[in-house]
Formats: structure tokens, C-alpha cells, sequence
């Protein structure tokens, strides 16, 4: 009897189980997808100047809250994700001309270029160069759904293949790109002064491309001739130091190191005919031997010390490190620089970001734009759950850019003034 009017209590305590398993549920997903987590305008670091100020007024995005899709877009692990598998949704196609630049190595360089669809906003000829990011090219989709949006904005482009990374182009040398190489990337830029007398330069790059193309402005005054701005976005600005946190497990970054790592042997696997075949050019310490732990590597770190620091004779992966990461050159860039990162990116940790922060509070030239969301190379916008074409970073770098062609245009007209008046008198 006893049993009998105690099982109608079990459907209640089934009831709760599963309103507390749903609870466990919506819990992870929450805190997961980091619904909880805010929307604001980036935080911003710079010292007060009159650039500064003009920045502030003409770029809205600086100031305004970036809102990222409802459902998924707080995740820097999706939107990482996204990025990484994805690219862009309904990207475009942009139509370019591949340049091909034989290298004093016998190296064959390539990039490819775009031509503007419209007047630029100041009526002058301007030309993005850009670098992409770690085995990146110019038919990557962010590239030319980013290519597409500076070619509607009145932007002649250039975007490096990174050497070795088109799968359609055969190394001419025993060498691929590295973490912090500039001879391609250079060769590209003389070429656009050279056929282009009368441009002038936006230099941009993304993740890894934007440590070649700060340290490529810092290395001599003479590669910021004609340059009006730089823009770098994600990037992680000192390998030496990034090194021991892409190692760790927090934020799954030794994951994601794993995957790119894997991604890398596969690109170099690649070309192991040119770069490990029997071949007199090739590095001296560039063995049989590297090719066998190439294959066990499972980190960036290990094929950067097996094989990529060999293409340029390092002698340890310290010195590699040391010498191509840009953060020994940051400070001699004079033009307006724009630094941006995601406060949610699982690759870059945060103390990374003391070396933007601190740049950014000691240098008129220099803005750090730090959004709370975005990912790596993500910054997806949308209403709930489908991300739009642009992203918030496409549209920040090129209103950055038109910022700073008004500013210059600005400059040049009142010295122009000045020097009629000065004439007069």
C-alpha cells in the first residue's frame, strides 16, 4: 500500500531531473557562447593630438558599439572557426592580374593586383598593399571579399601570395615564406612605386602579415616614403614571447597551434621536392633528418625550429624569434599606425597586448583599437544568427584609411595656403 501512494512522487522527481539537466544545458551554452558578455565601443589608446582628434570625428567605428551576431558572435572560439573554415559569407570574386617578381635568390614572388571601381574619396591615386596572414594568398575569401570593398572605395590593391602558399605555383628556390621575412613583400611595394609614380600607399596587414609589414616599415626611413598610414590587424607582435602561451592549453591554444601546425607540414610537404630534394642551392643545415621530425611535429614551434629558420640561417629558434618579430621596430614608424586586436582572441593572449598598449601611450602616430569581441580575424557582424557579407574589420581599415587621406589632403592644402600667403607678403 505504501508503494502504491508513493509512485505518483516519481514523475515529479523525473520533472526535476530534467529541468535540472536543461538548466546544466542553457548554463554551458551561456557561458560558452558568452551571451552575458556586453556589446561597447572598442576601447581606444592614444595620446590626444590633433590626428587623434580628427580620427575620432571621422571614424565612426571607433567610437560606436560593435555589435556582433546575437546567438554566436560573443565566441572568439566561433568566430575563429568561422573565419578559419569559412572565410566570408558570399564572397566575392574579384577580378586582379598576377605580378610574378623573380627574387635575387631565384626565388619567384608573386602578388596579385586589383584595380579601383570607383574615385577614391579625395580624387587621388591611392594604393593598398596588402600582406595576408601565415600561408594566406590573395583568393583566401576575407582577402577578396576585403579587396572587393577597398576597390569600391576608389583603392587600387596589391596582395602578396605568401611564397609557397598557392597551390598552383612551384617554388623557383629551397625557400618558402617565414614569420617575419620582408624581401617579398618589399619587392611588391617597389614595384607599385615604380609603375605608379604618382601614388601613394596604405599598408595593411592581417595576423601574421601584420608583423612582416611593421617590421618592413621599421627596418629603413626609406620604405615609409609615401606611405600615408599602416594598419595592422590581429597580430601578436613578439613570437619570442608568444611562444610559451601557444603552448599552453588555456583557450584551446595549443589546438589551434596543432591545426595550423598540421596545415603547415602539408603546405611544405608540398614543395619537399624543391626544399629537401637533392638540390645544391638548398641550406646547408637543411637535412634528411628535418624532413623526418617535419613529419612527428605537432606545433608552429617545432617546424619553425626544424625547418623555417634554416631558409635564413638562424642558429637557434630564439634568434629566429628575436629577429623576426617586429617589436624591435615598431618605434621607428613615423607614419600613422593603427593596431587592432579582439580582447577574445583565442590566439593572441593578453599579455601580448602590453606591446600595442604601451606603444599606443608613448606615440602621437600610433591608435590601439582593442574591441571586446571579433575573434581571430573574425569580427562578423549580423542581426541573430546569419553574419554579413563585410565584417566590422573591413569596414573600420578602410575608413581608417579614408580618414587619414583626408587628414594628409587637409595638411597639404594649408600648407599650400600658408606658402600662397607667405608669397604675398
Amino acid at each position: 500500500m505504501s508503494a502504491m501512494l508513493e509512485t505518483p512522487e516519481l514523475p515529479a522527481v523525473f520533472d526535476g531531473v530534467k529541468l535540472a539537466a536543461v538548466a546544466a544545458v542553457l548554463y554551458v551554452i551561456v557561458r560558452c557562447l558568452n551571451l552575458k558578455s556586453p556589446t561597447a565601443p572598442p576601447d581606444l589608446i592614444y595620446q590626444d593630438s590633433a590626428l587623434s582628434r580628427f580620427l575620432l570625428k571621422s571614424c565612426p567605428l571607433l567610437t560606436k558599439e560593435y555589435i556582433p551576431p546575437l546567438i554566436w558572435g560573443k565566441s572568439g572560439h566561433i568566430q575563429t572557426a568561422l573565419y578559419g573554415k569559412m572565410g566570408r559569407v558570399r564572397s566575392p570574386h574579384p577580378y586582379g592580374l598576377r605580378k610574378y617578381l623573380t627574387m635575387p635568390d631565384g626565388a619567384t614572388a608573386t602578388f596579385d593586383l586589383f584595380e579601383p571601381q570607383s574615385e577614391h574619396c579625395i580624387g587621388e591615386d591611392v594604393t593598398m598593399v596588402i600582406c595576408p596572414g601565415i600561408a594566406n594568398h590573395s583568393e583566401k575569401q576575407y582577402i577578396r571579399t576585403f579587396v572587393d570593398y577597398a576597390q569600391k572605395n576608389g583603392y587600387r590593391c596589391a596582395v602578396l601570395n605568401h611564397l609557397g602558399a598557392l597551390p598552383n605555383i612551384e617554388l623557383t628556390s629551397p625557400r618558402m615564406f617565414t614569420y617575419g621575412c620582408t624581401w617579398e613583400f618589399g619587392a611588391m611595394v617597389n614595384y607599385i612605386k615604380k609603375t605608379y609614380p604618382q601614388t601613394q600607399l596604405v599598408v595593411v596587414g592581417f595576423s601574421l602579415g601584420g608583423n612582416i609589414v611593421c617590421k618592413y616599415l621599421g627596418e629603413t626611413q626609406a620604405n615609409q616614403e609615401r606611405v600615408l598610414c599602416c594598419v595592422s590587424v590581429c597580430q601578436g607582435y613578439s613570437a619570442l614571447r608568444a611562444q610559451e602561451t601557444f603552448m599552453q592549453w588555456d583557450q584551446c591554444r595549443r589546438f589551434y597551434n596543432f591545426l595550423m601546425a598540421d596545415n603547415m607540414k602539408k603546405i611544405i610537404l608540398s614543395h619537399r621536392q624543391v626544399l629537401f630534394g637533392d638540390n645544391m642551392k638548398k641550406p646547408q643545415s637543411l637535412s634528411d633528418a628535418d624532413l623526418s621530425k617535419l613529419y612527428t611535429a605537432t606545433s608552429l614551434m617545432q617546424i619553425d625550429d626544424n625547418v623555417m629558420r634554416k631558409f635564413h640561417g638562424y642558429s637557434s629558434l630564439k634568434e629566429y624569434y628575436e629577429e623576426e618579430s617586429c617589436l624591435q621596430y615598431l618605434h621607428r614608424i613615423y607614419v600613422p599606425l593603427l593596431l587592432v586586436n579582439a580582447a577574445d582572441d583565442p590566439l593572441v593572449h593578453e599579455s601580448l597586448l602590453s606591446i600595442p598598449r604601451a606603444l599606443s601611450e608613448k606615440r602621437e602616430n600610433v591608435m590601439h583599437v582593442l574591441p571586446l569581441h571579433g575573434g581571430h580575424l573574425g569580427f562578423f557582424e549580423g542581426s541573430v544568427l546569419f553574419p554579413e557579407p563585410l565584417t566590422w574589420m573591413d569596414k573600420l581599415v578602410v575608413q581608417y584609411a579614408n580618414a587619414i587621406c583626408q587628414w594628409e589632403k587637409t595638411k597639404s592644402h594649408c600648407s599650400d595656403t600658408e606658402q600662397a600667403v607667405s608669397g604675398q607678403e
